[in-house]
């Protein structure tokens, strides 16, 4: 019997699970909060030592429901970039700066600038969600905390510091986050200088592992926190939904994966590099060796969904479901609007931080549940969007595999597969990054060739969902009036953004 401990750190919490190699099934679980904290309009910070007290608690409580103290590998997953900002020793030195965040949007912008080939991995620019956007930011806007600062680094890093006693990057968020070389294997200075930040080269691990590698043994003093008696090698992970195309079956050419949650993340691998203007990407070996990883998505989603329900309605989460139903009754008929779902920005296709929300249509007329039914279409149109841009680069897309919270909200589940309108595989475990860490495990443990055999072998079982003929010819036609009014309305929402950052 080989169990392994998989973590993953979403944005409002960690979830671990205990996973037994030889079955294939996820036989403990436990989940521990953290809060995030808007101190400005753009703005989202996490606390460092609340993720670590969290992982203690819910590792534990794993640990202890899967009836044995024997683990023989652990592996994490997180947000990316959600920047922490330490010493060598690992305390931190000021709030972590949460992937969402877009305060360095005009530092982002900046990076059209720079003229080196890796920029081309990445679409020829970083997003404002990335690590070197927010270290430059920090550089400008608190430069004693960039000076005090020894490391400057994911979140996974942090956590694998605080497992390991290591500074290791994985080669993952180092490829897709970092303007790294990854085809060369190889940091590329002369980016980070003409950005103005020379010396952000020291900060970063300069240890860089592949997915799926060992970074080193547990330490005795956490495996004792965690109630664990055997010896555990910690394995390289990564990025949360990126090491959900383990969990989904999804690493082959043509494969993509959709994680609908807090925001939605759309991912799928290239045969080498090729043209995906508008898009992250593609990055070479960034999850598997010769697979170039091409990453899409909505910054917010599911956020949107529970802004409204919470802070707008006042809904507690049975509020919450009872809305979802009465949505469902009125999306067979047109509400008259509009949503646009840029409430923090736009990731792809459009890579524009400055993009903002909008319900377009509004009338006395309209309550809460065409309120709600708008904004689930609105996200729906995102994905779709997506889909239809990357067709458009000539990007052809299989098998889809879709995963995350939205799968616990009917509404948004089958708006998301009428708008895309073809049939779509739903995954039956709930957390598909819990299970490609474990495939990450169970590869650093020798026990599988490569990763695509690990995730072959212990991909989880899917579902068929259908789309509705008659929804998704309603979708395609909201689709272009959705692309027409984001390009209508993009010079009103970079002036608003201006105003909520304090640029104007």
């Amino acid at each position: 019997m080989t169990r392994v401990l998989s973590f993953d750190f979403g944005t409002g919490g960690v979830r671990a699970g205990v996973y037994d190699v030889e079955r294939k099934a996820m036989v403990a679980s436990a989940e521990a909060a953290y809060a995030t904290d808007f101190p400005r309009a753009g703005w989202a910070e996490q606390q460092p030592d609340q993720w670590w007290a969290a992982l203690l608690s819910a590792g534990a409580r794993a640990v202890s429901q899967s009836n044995s103290s024997e683990i023989a590998a652990i592996c994490v997953a997180t947000t990316a970039s959600t920047v922490a900002i330490c010493k060598k020793d690992g305390e931190p030195i000021h709030p972590a700066i949460l992937w969402m965040d877009c305060r360095a949007t005009e530092e982002a912008n900046a990076t059209q600038a720079v003229k080196h080939p890796v920029m081309a991995y990445s679409g020829g620019s970083d997003a404002v969600e990335w690590l070197v956007p927010k270290a430059m930011w920090l550089a400008r806007n608190k430069p004693e905390v960039y000076a005090q600062a020894d490391i400057i680094c994911e979140a996974l890093d942090f956590i694998n510091h605080r497992l390991t006693g290591e500074w290791v990057g994985s080669r993952m968020n180092a490829a897709c986050k970092w303007n790294y070389d990854s085809a060369k294997a190889e940091f590329v200075p002369e980016i980070y200088e003409q950005l103005g930040i020379p010396d952000l080269i020291e900060k970063l691990p300069q240890r860089i592992i592949p997915v799926g590698d060992p970074v080193a043994p547990l330490k005795r003093d956490v495996a004792q926190a965690l109630g664990i008696t055997s010896e555990v090698l910690v394995a390289q992970g990564g990025i949360d939904a990126h090491i959900g195309v383990l969990g989904a079956g999804t690493v082959a050419v043509g494969g993509m994966l959709i994680i609908g949650g807090t925001s939605v993340v759309h991912l799928t691998h290239l045969a080498g590099q090729g043209d995906v203007t508008g898009f992250w990407g593609p990055y070479p070996h960034a999850l598997v060796d010769d697979h170039w990883l091409v990453e899409a998505g909505q910054v917010s989603a599911g956020s949107i969904l529970n802004w409204l329900s919470d802070r707008i309605f006042g809904l507690d989460e049975a509020g919450h479901q009872a809305l979802i139903r009465e949505a469902m009754t009125v999306t067979d008929r047109s509400s008259g609007l509009l949503t646009l779902d840029y409430w923090m920005g736009n990731r792809t296709p459009y890579r524009d931080a400055d993009l903002r929300g909008a319900i377009i249509g509004l009338s006395l007329g309209h309550g809460r549940a065409d309120i709600y039914a708008s904004a689930v279409d609105a996200i729906a149109l995102g994905s779709a969007n997506v889909l239809a841009v990357l067709q458009e680069r000539g990007v052809e897309v299989g098998k889809i595999v879709m995963a995350g919270g939205i799968c616990k909200n009917p509404l948004w589940l089958q708006a998301t597969v009428d708008a895309i309108g073809r049939p779509v595989e739903v995954a039956r475990e709930d957390n598909l990054s819990l299970i490609g860490a474990a495939i990450c495990s169970a590869h650093a443990l020798g026990l599988f060739p490569d990763l695509i055999t690990a995730s072959n072998a212990c991909a989880a079982p899917t579902k068929e969902v259908l789309p509705d003929a008659a929804r998704s010819r309603r979708y395609d036609e909201a689709l272009e009036l959705y692309r027409d009014t984001t390009e209508v309305l993009t010079p009103a929402f970079h002036t608003l953004s201006e105003r909520q950052g304090g640029r104007r």
